[in-house]
């Protein structure tokens, strides 16, 4: 039947279903030392942009490869990463057992949360897709979110709501486990793609 043959339909969703889990069952297993975290997630947004445009490729090799190629500026990712994380929530415990000044607290809280945020939105899909120096790369991250303000504003929204729908109890923590790390990318991919094609399209002119 042609709905079950290479060209059908329901074949190349279930081709598509079977990447989606071994890209995410990649990540995880490549993130497992933590300090490849970075790395990790590099592969998965090279792999996971091309996926978004339906380009051709071989997953696993694919996500080796990258993984490979980009070690060296994942592995500082991986600490600056967890630096903004312990930044932000040593804020915030200190803003709990502060007696004076708790709004002070809150406001660098706030203040850090909005610089991090935009500042590594995009820093994962620039490196996956560019070559350029990790730091140059975040800079640049952080002026693209403030020049598609409301388009990265947007992208920070949707990706919230995947988080927590994929948290909001056990069955759907479950389908997290399985789905949520390369829905998240995939949605930030989809979004960076368009933005990056914009970018180049404008300097080319």
């Amino acid at each position: 039947m042609k709905l079950f043959s290479p060209d059908g339909k329901l074949y190349r969703a279930m081709v598509k279903l079977t990447d989606v889990v071994k890209i995410n069952f990649m990540w995880f297993l490549f993130s497992l030392p933590v300090v490849t975290l970075g790395a990790s997630t590099i592969a998965a947004f090279t792999v996971a942009m091309r996926f978004v445009e339906d380009e051709e490729g071989h997953v696993a090799h694919d996500f080796v490869k990258a993984f490979k190629a980009n070690i060296k500026q994942g592995i500082p990712m991986s600490f600056i990463n967890l630096l903004c994380i312990w930044v932000v929530y040593m804020d915030f415990q200190i803003m709990d057992i502060a007696e004076n000044n708790s709004v002070v607290y809150l406001v660098i809280g706030v203040i850090a949360v909005y610089i991090f945020t935009f500042s590594l939105l995009y820093t994962y899909p620039l490196l996956a897709r560019y070559e350029n120096k990790l730091f140059r790369t975040i800079q640049n991250s952080f002026r693209i979110s403030m020049r598609y303000f409301l388009r990265s504003v947007g992208l920070v929204l949707v990706v919230a709501f995947e988080i927590a729908l994929f948290i909001w109890n056990t069955q759907t923590l479950v389908l997290g486990v399985f789905f949520g790390p390369i829905i998240v990318i995939s949605t930030i991919s989809w979004t960076a793609n368009r933005i990056f094609e914009d970018v180049e399209k404008k300097n080319a002119e």
